[in-house]
């Protein structure tokens, strides 16, 4: 199948130089049906291949599909968070959603894990902790559409049975819609879909991800549901702005808002042995807090030796807003809490519309940063002060692409 989409694009090009060549000849300029039919048939085949090596080539047809069942029962999860949160190591927005159980202090298996749609079960690949392994699971649907869980702490009997006989997960399992497929407990569900047809325009060097080819392709769940399900699963969701499924692509060129990642990193993953294994030690990021976007995060993969998140002080300049022209900024880093509507203290599992975030009152350091070219940032950071306190940057300063 690889082959033949390969030939494919081999004849869109040869096909598209010999017509260029003609044009040339003649000097006409280009038709724009055959520049617009190019341009489709050139991305159609770099949709399917894309598809394909995320499915190991264990696909059929394209175009997206409906999901038609919920992956856990609905009294076993409270919430669904959003794409977009920052996290620890989750420096850069989340690229998947999380199912809250309804009780974070259930044991390893509590609850039942469902397929969502009639799929391939396409690659299992274990995660060894000291608490036990857990597994993550991807689904084909189509060689354009894909959905996958995580942290699944136990596979369904059948499933374990040919997951052991196979060579390192490389599993090719029809499913059904609402089949069981492993169980949960203690902890999120993570999910996403992937539609290979409909990559993500906010990220400005799309390559920065290679590391995570699935990412540039997460699309909003909601849009695959059928009406009844895509109703019931809004009402779990807390956040309330559009898009409601959150979202992790933020890049403007020649502003602050968006991911950046330490020269000479190469990208989202990293170089090998930096920072003992912790790829993210090499992120920064500056985006809309994933409820409540009228705030925004500082997410540092290296914040005094670890991975830290914070809301800035007074909530201004917004990154959207940083320039070149700008200058130097100095922003002081505080933690946060959310409220209800009602001025309440949110506990982040309960489900609620509308929350707020707060800004805590401890400054817990500062961070300097200023754009000296359009995809090039000088920033460092100053645990334990207050940006009143540091008047420059010193030759500690470190430089951020993208």
């Amino acid at each position: 199948m690889k082959t033949r989409i390969f030939s494919a694009m081999a004849l869109i090009l040869i096909a598209s130089g010999l017509l260029l060549s003609r044009q040339r000849i003649s000097g006409a300029r280009a038709p724009s049906e055959a520049a617009t039919h190019f341009a489709k048939s050139l991305a159609s085949a770099s949709a399917e291949k894309a598809g394909m090596d995320l499915a190991g080539g264990k696909c059929i047809g394209k175009g997206p599909a409906l999901l038609t069942a919920l992956p856990m029962k609905p009294e076993d999860f409270s919430i669904v968070v959003p794409y977009g949160a920052v996290i620890g190591g989750h420096v850069t927005p989340i690229d998947h959603q999380y199912f809250s159980p309804r009780d974070y202090k259930s044991p390893r298996d509590a609850y039942e894990v469902y397929a969502m749609a009639d799929s391939r079960l396409v690659d299992i690949q274990p995660r060894i902790k000291k608490e036990g392994t857990e597994y993550r699971m991807v689904f084909s649907m189509t060689c354009t559409f894909l959905y996958y869980f995580d942290l699944v702490t136990s596979l369904a009997p059948e499933i374990k049975v040919l997951y052991d006989k196979s060579n390192r997960g490389h599993v090719d399992i029809p499913v059904k819609a609402g089949q069981l497929v492993g169980r949960i407990g203690g902890q999120t569900l993570d999910f996403a879909v992937w539609n290979t047809e409909k990559p993500l325009t906010g990220f400005i060097v799309p390559d920065h991800y290679k590391a995570e080819l699935w990412k540039i392709y997460t699309a909003d769940p909601l849009d695959y549901y059928t009406p009844d399900l895509k109703a019931f699963i809004v009402s779990r969701y807390v956040r309330t702005v559009e898009p409601l499924s959150g979202k992790i692509d933020y890049d403007v060129d020649g502003r602050l808002v968006g991911n950046w990642f330490l020269e000479g990193s190469k990208g989202y993953g990293g170089m090998r042995g930096e920072g003992n294994g912790e790829y993210w030690k090499g992120h920064l990021s500056f985006a809309p807090e994933v409820y409540d976007p009228t705030a925004f995060i500082v997410s540092i993969g290296d914040f005094n030796g670890n991975a830290m998140q914070f809301a800035a002080k007074g909530n201004t300049p917004q990154p959207e807003q940083v320039s070149v022209a700008t200058g130097l900024i100095k922003y002081d880093l505080v933690q946060w809490s959310y409220e209800k509507p009602d001025g309440s203290f949110w506990d982040r599992i309960s489900l609620v519309k509308g929350v707020r975030l707060v800004e805590q009152n401890q400054v817990l350091g500062c961070v300097l940063v200023q754009l000296i070219e359009d995809r090039k940032l000088r920033m460092e950071v100053f645990p334990g002060k207050r940006s009143a306190q540091v008047p420059a940057f010193t030759s500690a300063v470190r430089s951020y692409t993208r």
